[in-house]
């Protein structure tokens, strides 16, 4: 009996001691590599998602009506060429509702920004899946890492799909493309960023460190960290809805929104669930509810924080609820001035900085530094 109780003290501590055991064989060198490529890659999604947004707030998603995976590489060359893109954006509804008037000139403005992020997104997945194949080839990948590895690969490619499923959306009877495709594009990239850095950081120490300090995580606090980084996510998504609608530049005061608390048209469409869909009303509104919930959400996670006795990951918390204050400070600035392209990019690379430093904070509860002060 006492042999059962002692292994299911340890079996937490058991389940990861292998991946970690083998990571610990590995030379300081190659583990290190591994980890720098991660963290690499995580700041070419950075790159990604601001680019991208960049692309949205101009209105330059549906300027390349093609996807060519390998002659897309190239853009226009010669004047023949510009022409016959140009050509081809005539033909859909952005053009021919509301673009009309827009010259050559016009046209190769948006052209180019949805022609870089495309680019980022070819260099992006061509970073991550040649370095995998030579670590995987050398065989230096640590055991038990080479899915979790994988799985950003993987995520990547789907990405660069999902992306054209959602400028698809808007080629045909749309002058936009769908504001949902355009939340599952957005949270596809913000998932992968959480991924590579929680990996780089995973792996930036050594495997024996790793398994010294997972005996001492702050489990409850790691559990509390992923309930407000899940409601992180959704505000995002939320945030997504918005740019598609262009909902932030229709209720342009706060608290209220016209006046109101909530906007008679906000609950106008039938059936109802629409308009938390597709109603600019309540889309704005939610997104306020949701960012109002995360910052007292934070707050919370930041008062049990003050609990562990830990330094360094005090320091962390510290730091998340000084990203999410400025971040819903931000975020009301936007409002007030119409969501302007430079104050709507700031807001959402403030998201990319949220997300950074919450995974980080999580790691700090999962794998606490070591300290010299005893844990309270």
């Amino acid at each position: 009996m006492a042999k059962k109780t002692q292994r299911a003290l340890f079996e937490d501590a058991t389940t990861e001691q292998q991946p970690v055991a083998a990571s610990a064989a590995l030379p300081d060198r190659d583990r290190h590599r591994i980890a720098m490529w991660q963290f690499a890659v995580a700041g070419l999604v950075v790159l990604m998602i601001v680019v991208g947004g960049l692309t949205r707030l101009t209105d330059s998603g549906l300027s390349i009506t093609e996807w060519n995976l390998v002659t897309g590489v190239l853009p226009p060359l010669s004047a023949e060429g510009w022409t016959t893109e140009f050509a081809k954006y005539q033909k859909i509804p952005e053009f021919s509702e509301m673009n009309y008037d827009m010259g050559m000139t016009e046209f190769k403005r948006i052209y180019w920004w949805e022609w870089a992020h495309r680019f980022l997104g070819r260099i992006t997945g061509l970073a991550y899946l040649i370095p995998f194949g030579l670590f995987l080839a050398r065989k230096v990948i640590p055991a038990g890492w080479t899915m979790r590895l994988l799985v950003p690969g993987v995520l990547i490619l789907i990405q660069g799909v999902v992306g054209w499923w959602m400028v698809s959306s808007g080629l045909t009877e749309r002058v936009d493309v769908a504001p949902y495709r355009l939340a599952v594009h957005l949270g596809i990239a913000f998932i992968i960023f959480a991924l590579l850095v929680w990996n780089g950081l995973r792996l930036s120490r050594p495997g024996h460190e790793t398994l010294v300090a997972r005996r001492q995580r702050f489990q409850g606090l790691v559990a509390a960290t992923g309930v407000i980084g899940a409601l992180t996510f959704l505000q995002i998504l939320a945030g997504a809805l918005v740019a598609g609608h262009d909902a932030g530049r229709g209720y342009t005061d706060w608290p209220l929104m016209n006046g109101a608390i909530l906007p008679p048209e906000a609950t106008e469409m039938t059936p109802f669930w629409k308009n938390f869909f597709e109603n600019p009303a309540l889309v704005q509104f939610d997104h306020r509810v949701i960012g109002y919930l995360l910052f007292a959400g934070i707050i919370w996670l930041w008062f049990r924080s003050r609990r562990s006795g830990h330094a360094r990951l005090k320091r962390w918390y510290d730091w998340v609820l000084v990203a999410a204050t400025g971040q819903m400070l931000w975020g009301i600035l936007t409002v007030l001035n119409g969501a302007p392209l430079l104050y709507a990019i700031v807001h959402q690379f403030g998201a990319v900085i949220l997300v950074l430093l919450l995974v980080r904070a999580r790691y700090e509860a999962a794998y606490p530094s070591e300290q010299k002060i005893a844990r309270a």
